[in-house]
């Protein structure tokens, strides 16, 4: 097996091949971040003898601008993993490696990869990406108008002329609108995949779990291969970080925060409900308060269980 780094850009893609993991030497290729890119590093490949199936390529998750390049390279039978950055930036500082440059971080993927050989990635089904996008569409359309609701409030407190206010009107009746159809799109098309559907089903089932909740975990769940709740807790960035050394260090422990900010901050008012309507939460949480745990650190477990 080869292994290949790709450091991935909004336009372009630096990679690095290894071809001697003992003398790290490789080969470089840039190309561009689009499908005509991505079959043109493939065809460059092959005149190195590597072939398709004997590639493993290691990317970052980097927003949605690595989603194309994984996506080409499965379907053309490459092993394709998704590596979290903090790990390889971590990992070139335990090599010694100091300098900052893309044909660089494409070389550490690679000896990354080389050496843990990090496991699979597998794309998402259709239904899952549509559903992604949809709720990021939504919730970037829910920030817009509370935005227009806060200026129209400031309007009101102060002598705006009626122009601006009926702008500011306009707007948010207008994003109101745009907000309930997106809503609907969710809606329905969660129930015409059976899937998702009862996958949602389930989740909002737990006391607490409501319907913002429900479709938010069920799109992270559906996006990603988890097996464990483990792991989806350590993804969210829910698994306690403990921070002592010998008598001098005595950190209390925290929540690892490596994942998602916004979902955590769903899961937060969540746990908050779910202290006072599920009977299950609302015993861990007291329990732990008789223990002697912070109410913060008492809701922290909340939101992992």
């Amino acid at each position: 097996m080869f292994f290949i780094g790709i450091d991935v850009s909004k336009a372009k893609l630096d990679c690095s091949l290894l071809l001697e993991v003992a003398r790290s030497k490789r080969r470089a290729k840039t190309v561009a971040n689009s499908k005509a890119g991505i079959t043109d590093l493939l065809a460059w490949c092959t005149k190195q003898q590597v072939a398709n199936h004997e590639l493993h390529a290691i990317l970052e998750g980097t927003g949605v601008y690595h989603e194309q390049a994984a996506s080409a390279l499965t379907e053309a039978g490459v092993t394709v993993s998704i590596v979290n950055p903090a790990q390889v930036k971590d990992f070139g500082r335990s090599l010694g490696i100091r300098t900052k440059t893309d044909g660089v971080d494409s070389l550490i993927l690679a000896r990354y990869g080389a050496l843990l050989n990090p496991r699979p990635w597998q794309p998402p089904s259709r239904e899952a990406r549509i559903l992604q996008a949809l709720l990021s569409r939504r919730e970037a359309i829910a920030q817009d108008l509370q935005r227009e609701r806060n200026r129209l409030e400031k309007a009101d407190a102060t002598e705006t002329c009626q122009l601006i206010h009926q702008s500011l009107t306009d707007s948010i009746a207008f994003l109101e609108t745009q907000l309930a159809k997106l809503q609907q799109d969710i809606d329905d098309h969660i129930q015409q995949h059976p899937g998702l559907k009862d996958d949602r089903e389930l989740l909002t089932s737990i006391p607490a779990v409501g319907p913002q909740v429900g479709n938010h975990l069920l799109s992270i769940m559906h996006n990603h291969r988890f097996q464990s709740a483990e792991q989806l807790a350590a993804y969210l960035g829910l698994v306690p970080v403990e921070r002592q050394s010998g008598t001098s260090i005595l950190g209390r422990p925290r929540l690892s925060k490596a994942g998602p900010a916004r979902i955590r901050a769903i899961l937060f008012m969540a746990a908050v409900v779910g202290t006072r309507h599920n009977p299950h939460l609302k015993d861990l949480y007291q329990r732990l308060q008789e223990r002697g745990k912070t109410k913060m650190s008492a809701l922290g477990a909340v939101m992992r269980k």
